[in-house]
């Protein structure tokens, strides 16, 4: 296991509670049915810095979980009733639709009402071996997602809201206790991308209690709010860290605001846990997009593990309209990929490691 990942091991090797179970230890002194939006973002920002300070004495060896009871109400009560207020208005990622996902008479970018659906979940030895361990990464996919990339290699869950079978809290909290007892290293949420569906996420941590540690594997696009609500229950991150630039991610995600919004949360994510970000080196974007990205992982995200990826191959739209997309239909080449690696040894990136 890698330094930079401490925490994270910790919380695998079970010498440490995984986040979320700190916050549900952490009691919420506001009335959650009654009190304000803005009272109760107030008592979150108090409770987060209480979490922190609480994860810091466990790290210093100074707290038992078993001195601990589960508060009533707790901070994941809190945040559970934030996010059951935000879905009615949705501004979970930075398309902030605001679109009411319960009542469901308008579809957001995400095009998914309130209810989850899953299109697969099991033990993935695919992810970087930290991740992996002995017994996989306890993997969940998502349907939908908010980005509407032309080269998706999971194009099928991805983009069709419907795929998959609909999810509870209570089922979904089953998902990852059945993972973690047959072995798996973490709980993985992924897709399509697991930002729209925070609602089930947290109500589902809510409802567990084993020690596992949580992984966000996303293409961050989240809100501040979502990633004020989710960075005191992840244990590691796993950001996809893609367009060096706003103009690419527009032609190729359909996605605005790119950069700003990835880099902030990205930023945010290394302040708030053990991370490892990967960026997918896609053809004729060495300049455009590699090397921004990584000299910005170099600037603002000193501790940070890199993945260098080189799997990507044409996909979903690109085949079919490839003279709109000429600049990606094949996959990089050796020299591309080593001008990546060469790029990101001059700025002394560590990378993580890959099987």
């Amino acid at each position: 296991m890698h330094k930079r990942l401490a925490w994270y091991e910790q919380v695998c090797l079970d010498a440490r509670p995984a986040k979320y179970r700190l916050a549900r230890r952490v009691t919420c002194n506001v009335d959650l049915g009654g009190a304000p939006d803005q009272v109760l973002w107030r008592e979150h920002w108090h409770l987060s810095e209480r979490a922190r300070t609480l994860r810091e004495e466990f790290d210093s060896g100074t707290r038992d979980l078993a001195d601990l009871p589960l508060a009533r109400p707790s901070f994941v009560d809190l945040k559970v009733e934030l996010l059951s207020r935000t879905i009615r208005y949705c501004t979970f990622c930075e398309w902030r639709c605001k679109v009411d996902r319960v009542s469901a008479t308008k579809k957001g970018a995400c095009k998914l009402d309130s209810t989850s659906r899953v299109s697969t979940w099991f033990l993935h030895f695919g992810e970087e071996p930290p991740l992996v361990g002995r017994g996989g990464s306890g993997t969940i996919f998502f349907g939908s997602c908010n980005f509407r990339c032309v080269f998706c290699q999971n194009w099928d869950i991805s983009q069709d809201p419907t795929s998959g079978a609909p999810i509870d809290p209570r089922q979904l909290a089953l998902v990852m206790k059945n993972l973690r007892a047959e072995g798996a290293s973490n709980v993985n949420f992924v897709g399509g991308e697991p930002t729209p569906n925070l609602q089930t996420i947290v109500q589902a941590m809510n409802q567990l209690d084993i020690n596992v540690p949580m992984l966000w594997n996303s293409n961050m696009y989240c809100s501040e709010e979502s990633m004020q609500i989710i960075a005191d229950l992840i244990d590691i991150w796993l950001p996809d860290f893609k367009y060096g630039n706003d103009k690419c991610a527009i032609r190729l995600s359909k996605v605005p605001r790119y950069f700003e919004v990835v880099s902030r949360n990205h930023q945010f994510a290394h302040s708030n846990g053990d991370i490892i970000i990967r960026h997918l080196v896609l053809p004729n974007h060495i300049e455009c997009c590699t090397k921004p990205v990584l000299s910005w992982i170099s600037d603002h995200c000193p501790r940070a593990l890199v993945n260098i990826m080189g799997q990507y191959h044409p996909d979903n739209r690109v085949p079919a309209e490839g003279s709109k997309y000429s600049d990606i239909t094949r996959r990089p080449t050796r020299e591309e990929m080593q001008a990546a690696y060469e790029y990101a040894d001059e700025l002394g990136l560590v990378y993580a490691p890959v099987s």
